[in-house]
């Protein structure tokens, strides 16, 4: 079995600071990511910064600065909350490397010899903040301005010589692909609203323009440069050393099992990405993954709603583990989600501080005075004992088949079940009340308390990875056995050193009044 794995989070556009979508993404892409390597996959996980396009070149001036010198910045911001939201990318990709440039290049040259190309003059609508084209239909006036429906964002009328992609021609092949991969689009909502928008037929793309210079040259005609999508949707194979299609990198991890996405490009991934990529006699990815929007208090995030919620001063105040395990918490992957301080601070507390970390505190403390601080071993294990470690073992097929086909928030509601479960057991199981007549069963429910800690841990490992890698550090629990298949398996815990200190994982936040 192949056991390599490629993800990807969208390549973000670096005109401004990152902002919450652009960590969600990240932060999903990373749980996934993480968790194909608790199946011991050899996992590749991109992201990068998209860099061309008119919207750079004008902010660029803007800020008195050249657009190379302005991307160099503003993409170090984004290289940096890589490191902030704790991600376990391979890479990082920039469309201003050279390596980016040969594959866009290369892809052209494809797209020519195909007969997919061809020189005419485009007139239509056009939104800079979007980089993208708007048809008459999906434009709205407010104010009495022109805008698009979907993303509120201006557009202008533009006339100019461009090269045309003949997407019109890709309409029957994508919906004849969409029916033999009917999984490559999820959540099957997104895939009716593709399937539907194919189906009232594709007009040909505008694919260069002329009206700015910051991008790739189109060969052989300098005057125009390569369409931002066309250009920046080609780091995903650009990243894996195309067009050098005999490259291991390539290889073994083309195509990508799932680009992870907003709902707001997932036109360019589903309609574009896989036309260019037949077009070019290459293969689609094998997934596109298009979720909702985070939204402040029910209301999207804007600067004039002053509802904007900074992740960055969020894991400052907070910390990253409850940022990232909030988020997919709150959040139904695949729909809007609406966040807010309160609730975090909630979610923070209930299920993090006075669950998981209450949990790991009460059963290690109780270890440190009555067990000289080892893990015991165990006795014979009752009916509760058994009861308890079967229940997660036998869910770990469901588990897997979760995650597998990104339905993160129903396998974080059942790995959360079990941690309320294991507090629920060691009350009941009252190992200070035992002790003094029983002391094997003492060191029997322990024992089973925190071979369920283990589990529980390597489960939400892919989510709270700095929690969870203290608590089975702390347990001498060696990182290589940091896997999906030693749930299953208690020969891998040290009875015979001491544990570690641990520190409080997560701290209650108390009530502002």
């Amino acid at each position: 079995m192949n056991k390599n794995f490629y993800i990807t989070t969208p390549i973000y556009y670096p005109s401004g600071k990152p902002h919450m979508g652009h960590a969600y993404s990240s932060i999903i892409a990373d749980i996934f990511a993480r968790f194909k390597r608790l199946e011991d996959y050899n996992v590749l996980f991109l992201t990068g910064t998209d860099e061309h396009g008119q919207k750079i070149q004008k902010e660029a001036k803007k800020n008195n600065k050249e657009p190379k010198i302005f991307c160099d910045e503003l993409s170090e911001t984004f290289r940096s909350l890589t490191k902030i939201l704790n991600l376990s990318n391979n890479d990082f990709i920039r469309t201003t490397e050279k390596r980016h440039y040969k594959s866009v290049l290369e892809i052209w040259d494809r797209l020519v010899a195909s007969g997919d190309i061809y020189l005419d003059k485009y007139s239509g609508w056009y939104s800079v903040s979007d980089e993208a084209f708007y048809d008459e239909e999906e434009l709205e006036n407010i104010n009495g301005n022109k805008v698009s429906k979907s993303s509120g964002s201006n557009v202008e009328w533009v006339e100019e010589e461009s090269y045309f992609f003949k997407l019109s021609a890709w309409s029957g092949k994508l919906l004849e692909f969409y029916k033999k991969n009917p999984n490559f689009i999820l959540p099957s909502s997104r895939k009716n609203e593709v399937i539907k928008f194919v189906e009232k037929g594709l007009k040909d793309l505008s694919i260069s323009r002329t009206s700015f210079s910051w991008g790739i040259p189109v060969p052989k005609n300098e005057k125009h440069v390569i369409y931002v999508w066309l250009d920046a949707l080609t780091n995903y194979i650009s990243a894996l050393n195309f067009p050098n299609v005999e490259d291991k990198k390539y290889k073994d991890y083309w195509p990508a099992d799932i680009h992870i996405i907003g709902k707001d490009i997932l036109r360019f991934h589903a309609v574009f990405w896989p036309a260019f990529l037949l077009a070019a006699k290459l293969l689609p990815p094998k997934r596109v993954f298009g979720h909702g929007w985070i939204l402040s208090n029910e209301k999207k995030m804007s600067k004039s709603l002053g509802n904007i919620l900074d992740p960055i001063e969020i894991i400052n105040k907070y910390g990253i583990d409850q940022l990232r395990y909030y988020l997919v918490k709150e959040v139904s992957l695949g729909n809007d989600g609406s966040i807010s301080m309160e609730n975090l601070k909630n979610c923070i507390n209930n299920d993090l501080a006075n669950n998981y970390g209450n949990l790991c505190q009460r059963v290690f403390s109780f270890i440190k005075k009555n067990c000289n601080n080892k893990i015991p071993r165990s006795d014979k294990l009752n009916i509760s004992d058994k009861k308890l470690l079967d229940n997660l073992k036998l869910s770990l097929p469901k588990l897997i088949d979760l995650m597998n086909n990104q339905e993160l928030n129903e396998y974080i509601k059942i790995v959360v079940s079990f941690s309320f479960d294991a507090n629920k057991y060691f009350n009941d199981s009252e190992p200070w009340a035992v002790k003094k007549k029983d002391p094997d069963r003492m060191k029997t429910i322990l024992f089973t308390i925190v071979q369920q800690i283990k589990n529980i841990s390597i489960l939400l490992n892919p989510i709270i990875p700095n929690a969870t890698n203290k608590v089975l550090t702390m347990m001498n629990y060696s990182k290589e056995y940091i896997k999906i298949d030693k749930v299953i398996n208690d020969d891998f815990l040290n009875h015979d050193k001491e544990l570690d200190n641990l520190e409080i994982l997560f701290n209650k936040i108390e009530n502002d009044n």
